[in-house]
């Protein structure tokens, strides 16, 4: 299986810091070894001031070794440039690289791995990753007279490691990892819910364990171009994550477009969350940018037009000369947790359905719905409602189960939107407000509230020809189709107060969909 990590202390420009030796002073210091004299090198850099037991770490593609004292003696760190070191380094026999490796911490060996070829064969060793494996997750039962190293030793003299494909020790520990990360995820998330069934502090508590999402562009020529989020912000029932830079690649150039969610292997007290290092990627959905079609605009401003690219993606060009101004995912809560960390670097999590209720009623699938719908933009909200069906029951039409939840002929149920809509956007420079644009967020619950179709997505509102002749002012229609069923809202405008008035709200849903859900044959 495939995967993708990020290199442990690797920032977004590529470059490498000088690898930091530590030396004693005076002359004729020996290596750790004892055999080769080594000979400090001048340098600015400080005393170091780590703690007493040696530290060996691959940190910034860098070998690391420092301590403060040993044996009454002062130790100093020392900077040296790469090409000094490297080409030796990698000179070494296999069996020497291997020795060295067998030093290092679960972190720095999966950073090591992503040297070249070589160090990622010698770094999928099953035996230093056994060791590794037993020392994290040591067998349930032992004598508790044995000492820790003893127990490490019978650990590991219990995992088999000949037999074995090269690396099945390092996909067991980073499956087992990952899993212990996901548990204390939906531990912290279960407590405190709200009445649609989605967790109040599922961005609080992703900053928290440092989950993020990252965005992978894929050039024709094969070239990836990978860019971590620039700002998150939390809705009532969904995530708006943005991506802005000003190095995008040539738009023309662009295949596809990749949506990662990405988390932590490790989680470090000691350190912030956005400390650089071995990082699981789970593949949420591709997007193809081959054609960006006028049909796609859904507006524009002075500066920018704003392309839709299904699910829930905003692509922003300039005016000026049509390249990337910024990328917006809008990802509903539900569920989000399982679709940003369950996933693979080249497979996506598929949801699975609930087990279909046991109702063998005529009326099964089609009453008792309610639906909570929200319309905001740049922490604005404009709409948040819950509906419930105008009608007790919907009834079945062209292939669709028909929902009304606000009727146009009920004026009592027609209700105004907050504020002047419009739909907000932002780069490191420059932000803007267009017109007539928001974002639409839905999550329909069945008769169990159990949520059967969430969604949420950037709307434009279309001035369409009202079929009520009495109507007041323009009116203006939201629509959006997949392939779990349709959404079509209606509002009017009255000039005199300034506002939007919802006139009509209707819900189509797919019988498949309803069908594989409750499990009828209609």
């Amino acid at each position: 299986m495939s995967r993708v990590y990020e290199p442990f202390g690797m920032e977004q420009t590529g470059r490498a810091h000088p690898p930091v030796f530590a030396f004693r002073k005076g002359a004729g210091a020996k290596s750790s070894s004892g055999d080769i004299p080594l000979k400090p090198l001048a340098s600015s850099r400080k005393q170091s001031k780590g703690p007493s037991d040696q530290q060996v770490s691959l940190d910034r593609m860098s070998l690391v070794s420092m301590r403060k004292t040993r044996g009454g003696r002062e130790w100093c760190a020392f900077r040296c440039p790469v090409h000094l070191f490297w080409p030796h380094l990698c000179s070494l026999p296999p069996e020497i690289l291997l020795c060295i490796f067998t030093y290092l911490d679960a972190a720095s060996l999966l950073s090591a791995g992503c040297v070249n070829r070589l160090f990622y064969q010698l770094a999928r060793d099953n035996f230093i990753w056994g060791k590794i494996y037993a020392a994290a997750f040591p067998p349930k039962t032992s004598s508790w007279r044995a000492s820790s190293m003893a127990k490490m030793e019978a650990s590991v003299g219990s995992l088999n490691v000949q037999d074995l494909a090269p690396g099945h020790w390092k996909e067991e520990f980073i499956q087992k990892q990952i899993g212990l990360m996901r548990a204390v995820l939906v531990q912290e998330l279960k407590p405190v819910k709200n009445l649609i069934g989605l967790s109040t502090k599922t961005l609080e508590v992703f900053r928290t364990f440092g989950l993020g999402w990252t965005i992978v562009l894929k050039q024709e020529h094969g070239k990836k171009h990978i860019l971590c989020h620039s700002h998150l912000a939390n809705n009532e029932s969904s995530v708006t994550v943005t991506w802005y830079s000003q190095s995008w690649p040539p738009r023309a150039t662009l295949a596809t477009l990749d949506l990662y969610g990405v988390i932590p292997l490790f989680r470090d007290h000691s350190y912030p969350p956005s400390k650089p290092g071995p990082r699981w990627y789970s593949l949420i959905t591709t997007y193809n940018l081959h054609h960006l079609s006028e049909a796609m605009v859904i507006g524009s401003d002075s500066l920018v037009r704003i392309f839709r690219l299904d699910p829930g993606l905003l692509v922003g060009l300039w005016q000026r000369n049509d390249e990337l101004a910024f990328i917006m995912a809008h990802l509903h809560s539900y569920r989000l947790l399982e679709r940003s960390t369950l996933g693979s670097a080249t497979s996506s999590h598929e949801l699975s359905l609930p087990v279909p209720l046991e109702d063998h009623s005529p009326e099964c699938a089609l009453q008792d719905y309610q639906l909570h719908m929200d319309m905001h933009s740049g922490g604005v909200f404009h709409l948040c409602g819950t509906f419930s069906l105008f009608a007790r029951k919907g009834h079945i039409e062209n292939g669709f189960v028909k929902l009304v939840f606000v009727s146009a002929q009920n004026e009592r149920d027609h209700l105004p939107l907050i504020g002047k809509l419009g739909l907000f956007w932002k780069t490191q420079m420059l932000k803007g407000h267009i017109q007539n644009c928001s974002i639409l967020d839905a999550t329909l619950l069945d008769e169990c509230r159990r949520p059967f179709w969430c969604l949420s997505i950037p709307v434009c509102l279309v001035q369409a020809d009202s079929k009520i002749p009495q109507l007041r002012g323009p009116t203006y229609s939201v629509d959006y189709a997949d392939a779990e069923g349709r959404v079509h809202l209606e509002l009017l405008w009255l000039k005199e107060t300034g506002e939007f008035i919802i006139i009509s709200l209707v819900l189509f849903l797919s019988i498949d969909k309803v069908n594989r859900w409750f499990g009828t044959c209609y």
